[in-house]
């Protein structure tokens, strides 16, 4: 792991009038770079060639494009001394974590990253003292885990990946061990997934209920917990395939992957925030405790809310969650600031604080 105090070093020497910010041209790129632009940073993006259209198009959110062979040339040793140089900090999101493996980051990249280093590998299911992990040790509801498939006594949602993409998910439901296997079987000879990703996969209790992101935004600088609003995601094939009358899905015995493509907006009934509150100041103690020096900046909790207005989280984005449609719809940061904004700028807007405070040591790592 790179020594935080290494990192501080870098960060202590960058001009705090000339700060700006670099992300690689995926994910959330654009909400980044837009929140950076707001606040009057500069920002560098980096492209993997063939992938740079549509930030091109977007002439005002860049001040400079470098196209790369692939994102993880990022971490050429070239690449790296222009961004200490250039006074970068880096925006860590979905993508990045991705395209650079965990171990590059956490012992290569030298580059102060906006948040905790340390707690991006907390995402993979099959890390230790992972999400899991940290919701229990949270005290946050969680749907129930199964170790084994022959253990299904209920419905549950089968997380893994697709053969062609690690990232995505061929997700399916099942409700009993002989559901499992029929429907694993009909994937694996479809080549949907592998029978080696299937050994690995997540089996987790399928919660009835209504879904929920809650995006949140931990600032070390002022110790406080913002609630930044609400996304849901739009998964092909599952969104819309389901608005057809349940005759004509069985008809089709299509097969469901919930491939995330968009997100839409989406607001909680008022007497509901304090428990949103609840879960995500339970989160973040939690990993102030497992993860010194805590969360910084942004995160999820993706959630469901059953009939009993319960809260379980299935899932955890312990960094720029990729919700962009925050930017424009919801009220509750608005509520804060006096004005809606998203998570790439209130990103921009900590790195701004931190700077004229001379404290961007408090908020990198």
């Amino acid at each position: 792991m790179i020594n935080l105090k290494s990192i501080q070093q870098i960060v202590s020497r960058y001009d705090p009038e000339d700060i700006s910010v670099g992300v690689i041209g995926s994910h959330s790129a654009l909400d980044i770079m837009d929140g950076a632009k707001d606040e009057g940073l500069k920002t560098i993006l980096f492209c993997q060639q063939g992938r740079e259209k549509a930030y091109l198009k977007f002439k005002r959110l860049a001040d400079e494009i470098v196209i790369l062979p692939k994102f993880a040339d990022v971490m050429s040793e070239e690449i790296q001394n222009r961004l200490i140089q250039s006074n970068v900090i880096f925006i860590p999101h979905r993508s990045f974590t991705t395209y650079l493996s965990f171990d590059a980051i956490e012992e290569e990249f030298l580059v102060p990253l906006f948040g905790n280093r340390a707690l991006l590998r907390s995402e993979e299911r099959d890390a230790p003292r992972n999400q899991y992990f940290l919701l229990e040790q949270a005290g946050i509801k969680l749907p129930k885990i199964f170790s084994r498939a022959e253990e299904i006594d209920r419905p549950v949602m089968v997380k893994v990946p697709e053969a062609k993409r690690g990232i995505e998910r061929a997700f399916f439901v099942a409700t009993s061990f002989s559901e499992y296997t029929k429907r694993s079987t009909q994937r694996i000879n479809a080549g949907i997934i592998r029978k080696d990703d299937l050994d690995r996969a997540t089996i987790e209790e399928f919660l009835v209920g209504t879904y929920f992101n809650f995006n949140y935004f931990y600032s070390p600088l002022e110790d406080n917990l913002e609630f930044l609003g609400i996304d849901r995601r739009l998964q092909t094939n599952v969104n819309d395939f389901t608005s057809l009358p349940a005759k004509n899905q069985l008809e089709m015995d299509i097969e469901l992957q919930n491939v995330e493509v968009g997100h839409t907006p989406a607001t909680i009934r008022e007497s509901l925030l304090e428990k949103v509150f609840e879960i995500g100041e339970r989160f973040v103690a939690a990993v102030k405790r497992e993860y010194p020096p805590g969360p910084i900046g942004p995160f999820a909790l993706q959630s469901v809310i059953t009939l009993d207005l319960e809260i379980y989280v299935y899932d955890v984005s312990p960094r720029v969650p990729g919700s962009p449609i925050l930017t424009t719809t919801s009220p509750y940061s608005r509520y804060y600031h006096g004005k809606t904004i998203g998570t790439g700028r209130r990103i921009s807007m900590e790195i701004k604080r931190a700077a004229q405070q001379s404290r961007l040591g408090e908020i990198i790592t």
